[in-house]
């Protein structure tokens, strides 16, 4: 093992001065968010059905050790985010951090330089400024490693349960966009106000001898402006326009990363900030987020990862947030004995529209060389994994793209990878 450990990382030294290297890369952040699943048994179509998945607590809870080890090892590879998202209620096991701030905070304790995304907090499921005052302050603690990122939320369980339109997505979308206007008030503010149709801000009421009129943030985050991140579904116009607005980065990726979904999106991007006068290189203030899975050739990782794919494929049908599936697959989907021989979407079928990076690392390479020419501006690409991916599996494939793959974008700078 030791032997071919050292013998990927020579190679990948090899990468970084050969053709792949020849012109001056883009690509410099390499990310990789988890969206807190722990490790399962019996995956993929013809596996256990998501709503039949009810996991003990002890279970529940590796999650944590599992974030931990995969940050440790991606801060000694050089990796520049390790993003995690906020979800609550999961019995099922798929999505088990309920507060990434928190979590965050403790892994900046055990790891050196790598930064802690917020992939992404939940606004409606927040009081504002609550959100905003825990962000200051794990931005303090942590000197700066923590990165902001809001998001609308997509489980009815979890966003209705705390008291916050789902079904209804216009409600949603506005109660989001008067939180977030309030969240960077009072960030860039000394002192601040708002009235809007969710929140009077301060109230209307007396404090110690006088009329409360406006606000501090206590703490403000040191650093200034913001660095924020939004996820990027749809790409409505309004949507991107108040990212813009606000200077929100956008992920792209899951389904919107497939073929030229993507591709549409990056344009409406740039059409939104132009209409704010700003001009932009495709892919610039964007991260491109892909599934990964690297092996020897790409036919090894479709029979290694094709079970990963399909969990993911039944964790998300059922949310309604891969828009190609009828209602008749999703209904298939549930039911392990029809499943694995039905017309349902196919691992080879991401990897071939682009959403999926599957294969030796030279065909990852390749793919990721092609998105810089395509899209000059983009610096930032995430790599994650479907639900079901256990932890040793996860370390792997992280430490092999480490090694393996990032230095034919960052020079020659390659850090010896871990032996355990």
């Amino acid at each position: 093992m030791r032997f071919a450990r050292l013998t990927r990382h020579r190679l990948a030294v090899h990468y970084a001065g050969s053709a792949f290297a020849e012109e001056t890369p883009m690509i410099t952040k390499f990310d990789s968010l988890f969206a807190g699943h722990v490790d399962m048994d019996n995956v993929g179509y013809g596996g256990i059905p998501v709503n039949e998945r009810r996991l003990p607590d002890e279970q529940l809870t590796t999650v944590f050790d599992k974030a931990e080890a995969m940050a440790k090892l991606m801060d000694r590879l050089g990796y520049s985010a390790f993003w995690m998202a906020e979800h609550h209620f999961q019995r099922e096991g798929m999505e088990c951090i309920p507060n990434v701030l928190m979590a965050a905070l403790h892994l900046a304790h055990v790891t050196k330089n790598i930064k802690l995304g917020c992939g992404f907090n939940i606004t409606p499921m927040w009081h504002p400024l609550r959100l905003a005052e825990d962000y200051a302050t794990a931005d303090i603690l942590t000197g700066g490693r923590v990165i902001f990122g809001v998001g609308r939320g997509y489980h009815t369980r979890e966003v209705e349960t705390f008291g916050a339109p789902l079904l209804d997505q216009p409600a949603n979308r506005e109660l989001f966009e008067e939180q977030v206007d309030i969240i960077f008030k009072a960030f860039n503010s000394e002192s601040f106000s708002h009235k809007g149709k969710h929140y009077t801000l301060p109230p209307e009421v007396p404090y110690r001898g006088y009329q409360l009129k406006e606000l501090t943030l206590v703490p403000r985050p040191r650093r200034l402006p913001v660095e924020c991140w939004q996820p990027i579904q749809g790409g409505s116009e309004r949507a991107l326009d108040f990212m813009a607005k606000h200077g929100i980065q956008g992920l792209v990726g899951g389904g919107s990363a497939e073929g030229g979904a993507m591709h549409s999106v990056v344009l409406k991007w740039q059409e939104a900030h132009k209409r704010l006068g700003i001009d932009i290189e495709l892919g610039e203030r964007m991260c491109f987020g892909f599934h990964f899975y690297i092996a020897d050739s790409r036919e090894q990782g479709i029979r290694e990862a094709a079970k990963y794919y399909e969990e993911n494929m039944k964790m998300f049908g059922e949310l309604r947030l891969v828009r190609a599936l009828t209602d008749e697959q999703i209904e298939i989907m549930r039911d392990p004995k029809r499943a694995p021989t039905a017309k349902l979407p196919r691992i080879e079928d991401a990897i071939n529209a682009g959403g999926v990076l599957c294969g030796s690392p030279e065909q990852i390479i390749e793919h990721l060389k092609a998105l810089e020419k395509r899209y000059p501006g983009l610096d930032r690409v995430s790599v994650s994994f479907s639900v079901g991916v256990p932890k040793s599996v996860c370390l792997e494939q992280l430490e092999r793209f480490g090694t393996e793959v990032m230095p034919a974008f960052q020079g020659a700078k390659v850090r010896e990878p871990a032996m355990a």
